[in-house]
């Protein structure tokens, strides 16, 4: 996992944006599981990757997904949200036929967001981490 314990930059802006992203299957479904799990982190690194986002912690749980990401405000959190569920959506299921027959689509349109500036990066990151032991 990428350290954003410095200011990022692009042409226009100095920033330091990092949010705490949590999203779910459909109905809540523990679909997230024998595999799904791993290639969704996959698939999710490679994303962030692709938009040059700082990926501080990744977790997932078999019905929702837990993210610590930096993103440019310039893009957006929203547009990295939709770009993860849209395409993780299209390969899982490609991958994975069975999910088709569980669900009508992968991802609720909803999801949860807040910013970590008030909080210390390290005691969300170590949250997260802790997902799976609770």
């Amino acid at each position: 996992m990428q350290e954003m314990t410095d200011f990022k930059s692009n042409r226009n802006i100095v920033y330091s944006c990092t949010y705490h992203v949590v999203f779910c299957p459909k109905y809540r479904r523990p679909v997230l599981t024998n595999g799904v799990d791993e290639r969704l982190k996959q698939i999710v690194r490679e994303i962030l990757a692709d938009l040059e986002c700082g990926l501080l912690e990744l977790e997932i749980m078999p019905d929702h997904v837990h993210l610590l990401v930096g993103v440019d405000p310039q893009f957006g959190i929203h547009k990295v949200i939709k770009r993860i569920k849209g395409q993780s959506s299209r390969l899982l299921r490609q991958e994975f036929p069975w999910l088709k027959s569980r669900l009508p689509s992968l991802w609720t349109n909803s999801y949860f967001v807040a910013t970590v500036g008030g909080a210390p990066i390290q005691v969300v990151k170590q949250y997260i981490e802790n997902q799976k032991s609770h």
